[in-house]
This record gives structure tokens, sequence and C-alpha cells, in this order.
């Protein structure tokens, strides 16, 4: 199916290919720089650190709807061995396989593509079964550590968690920034909660799957404005799933990934946020969301804290 008119018109407005010259692959990670970061620091208060990552284990949140995608497997390859001889001192080791995008993850630029193109014009064919991804791999995304800021949309709905159907839009984005009493600024990463992965907490991974709350085709129109340097959220899909318009599946990947050249994350658990948040009054704080360099990933696992 050809992608209609409106999501091409939608991409030629956020489109960033060579807004940082032919060779970058990194997009809007360029926009966090030194002075934003030393900005992001200033928001630190009292030190305290809120982990955003789901666990990783095998009952994660995959359901198998993406083939591959698995949950991680975690076996013992070595339990107390005395490696180097009797008497010496014993090790433990383990291993693990694993989606790379199975739980709390960034979406690395090359994740998806279309019209076989990827970000900043180069062809899909560059993603390879033995290489992965040639440009643009998520070992690119050296350094990821800026100002975050939470857009709590269910709280400023006045809700616990949107409904499965609900479209998250730029409308919904500028009540959370109000809410937050601080304007998303160049650089920034912002954070969305919909409280969807309250339903994964307790124990239903179906419902939180399907159907989702999320993102908007409307949203990286939004995000472009105002240089957000990357996004992630509460669920399983980021974008609204089922999608608004039928039969265009994953128009924010490609809007975001492809044409703007922004990482954004999924799975990831903004509960204990939005409560620090909102007993504080502040939405703003420093964020370090390293990604694992995984030479050629098209994304990976990682474990962000916010600090307050």
């Amino acid at each position: 199916m050809t992608l209609p008119v409106e999501f091409h018109e939608i991409a030629k407005r956020v489109n960033n290919w060579g807004r940082w010259g032919a060779d970058d692959e990194i997009g809007t990670l360029n926009l966090i720089t030194d002075d934003v970061v030393r900005a992001a620091v200033a928001e630190v208060r009292t030190g305290r650190r809120v982990p955003l990552a789901l666990p990783l284990r095998e009952d994660g949140v995959q359901t198998g709807l993406i083939p591959g995608r698995v949950n991680p497997l975690h076996a013992m390859v070595q339990i107390n061995q005395e490696i180097f001889g009797p008497g010496t001192v014993a090790c433990s080791d383990d291993i693990v396989t694993m989606g790379l995008q199975a739980g709390t993850h960034w979406d690395a630029l090359t994740h998806v593509s279309h019209s076989g193109k990827l970000y900043n014009g180069r062809p899909a064919g560059t993603v390879t079964a033995h290489g992965g991804a040639e440009f643009s791999g998520i070992d690119k995304a050296r350094h990821v550590v800026s100002r975050g800021v939470l857009l709590d949309v269910a709280r400023a709905r006045g809700v616990d968690r949107l409904d499965g159907g609900h479209p998250v839009t730029p409308e919904d984005l500028a009540a959370a920034e109000e809410l937050a009493g601080t304007r998303v600024r160049a650089g920034d990463i912002v954070l969305v909660r919909t409280g969807q992965v309250q339903l994964y907490l307790a124990g239903d991974k179906q419902g939180y799957g399907y159907p989702s709350p999320g993102l908007s085709v409307r949203t990286p129109e939004w995000f472009h404005a105002r240089d957000v340097a990357a996004v992630a959220d509460d669920t399983l899909t980021f974008e609204i799933f089922p999608p608004e318009i039928d039969d265009l599946w994953l128009p924010v990947h490609a809007l975001d990934l492809v044409e703007m050249g922004m990482l954004q994350g999924q799975n990831w658990n903004l509960e204990e946020l939005s409560t620090a948040c909102g007993q504080t009054g502040r939405y703003a704080f420093l964020l370090s969301a390293m990604p694992e360099p995984f030479v050629g990933g098209t994304g990976t696992p990682v474990a962000p804290v916010a600090v307050l």
C-alpha cells in the first residue's frame, strides 16, 4: 500500500536530512550541546534518583506479536566454578538472549524505513543480515544525557490512565507542558506519560499492548518545532495502536526516525516519576539514558534514570 499524501506532506515539514551535514548519523542528538547539558545539571535540586526501566525478565512485555523479538532468556554458564583450580576464587557467569527492543529500549534511527530510505536519505539496503546497520546504528548514539521533561498527559487530563483508543495530540502535549510549568526547549528529551504501563505492571500483558494510547501522527510536527532531541513513552507501541488512520501502520515511527532522525523509546516506566514530579511540582530533571553500544544495532535496552 502506498503511503498517503497526508503522510508525505507531514514528512516534508519535519524532514531534517542534510541539516547536520550529509554524513550525519545521529540526527536530533546533535541538539544536545555542552550548554544544554550544563543547563540540565542545574535542574538537580535534591539528588533523588528515579529509575525508569522495567525489569528484564523471561515473562517480560513481549507477547510474540513481533517475530523474533523475544523476552530475555537468562541462563547460567558457571556457578561457583573454581576455574583456576581447587581452592581458588570461584566464579559465577551468565548469558542472556533477547530482542534488543524487548524491554525498556531506544529505537535506533535505522529501526524502520519507508519508501526505500533511512534517515538522511541513505538506502534501506544498508541494513544487512550480517552487519546490521551500516549507518546510524545505535552505537553511534554515544551519549544520551540531557534535560528531561515529563509531559504527564494522563495527569493533565485528570485520569490515571488514558483510554486505549486515545491518540496523544499536540493539544495534549501543550496541556501537559502547562501542567509541568516549563517550556520544552531545544535539546530536551521528552517523556510522555499515558499510564498504559499500569496494565503490564498489574499482569495484563495483552491489555498493555492492545489497544493502546500513544502518539498521534500529528505530534512529530510539535516535537520538530521545539527541536526535541528524543522522545520516549510508557507504551509497547509508542504510537497509538491500532493506528488512527486506517491501514497506516507505524507512521509516527517513520516520521520520527526516518524523517526527523529522532530517537524514540518505548516501555519506559514513568509511574514513580509521575508521583515524584507531582509531589514536588517540578517536571524537569537531569536524565541519563545511555544506549548499550551494540555495533550496527537497530535498537538497544536502556536503564534510564531521572535525577531530580
